[in-house]
């Protein structure tokens, strides 16, 4: 179908991906269930743009790029990496403030002051492209379902990122809706809070580390 092969193994094999933990489907978790359904969608639409923009780049050949050039390639991923603890370093901040003030509801907390600022889609989109793994990893995985013997490759890669989006779509609309149910939980119990967003911090901190460490 359109030079794709193999259509069952690959649909298996990207259900088992999206369902990996990462710093996106993370991101839109915790958006959602501090902020509700329809902006958890909007960082969804962050991390859908990002996918859709590093697949561009695959097909277009990025990817071998960065493998060639050691520099380029850690530049991008020391810059993710970098993005990354920012953020883990804010979660962690909010997160104290939440404890400190567990007692004091009608006071204004750092995370609430935080949030004002946020947006949601623009995080979520960075997030996605200052990971130069993602990049090869599209290649990697999408080249091994495409037919070499195709005269049209790029529409191929077409049909593969569509899927992935759309699986995209349904696993991040689960979170969504999982997220606003947690959401209650956590406005009645701010040491709840404090301690989910204190192991979101944490978990940002470890994909930073995991970042730093790869290599093309």
């Amino acid at each position: 179908m359109l030079g794709v092969i193999d259509l069952p193994t690959y649909l298996a094999g990207l259900v088992l991906i999206v369902l990996l933990p990462g710093p996106n489907s993370l991101y839109v978790l915790s958006v959602a269930a501090r902020k509700g359904v329809r902006t958890g969608y909007t960082a969804a639409a962050g991390v859908w743009c990002g996918d859709t923009v590093l697949m561009t780049l695959s097909a277009a050949g990025v990817a071998s790029l960065l493998q060639a050039n050691a520099v380029l390639f850690s530049i991008v991923k020391y810059a993710g990496a970098g993005y990354l603890t920012w953020l883990a370093v804010g979660m962690l901040r909010a997160a104290w403030a939440m404890w400190r003030a567990r007692r004091e509801p009608a006071v204004r907390s750092a995370e609430t002051e935080a949030e004002a600022g946020e947006r949601p889609f623009r995080r979520a989109l960075v997030i996605s492209l200052f990971n130069p793994k993602a990049i090869l990893f599209f290649v990697a995985f999408f080249v091994q379902f495409v037919d070499p013997g195709y005269a049209y490759p790029a529409l191929s890669f077409v049909v593969l990122g569509a899927f992935a989006q759309l699986a995209s779509f349904l696993y991040l609309t689960a979170l969504i809706f999982s997220g606003t149910r947690l959401a209650a939980a956590f406005r009645r119990r701010k040491r709840l809070s404090a301690g989910a967003t204190t192991a979101a911090g944490a978990l940002f901190l470890g994909f930073a580390v995991k970042l730093t460490l790869a290599s093309a």
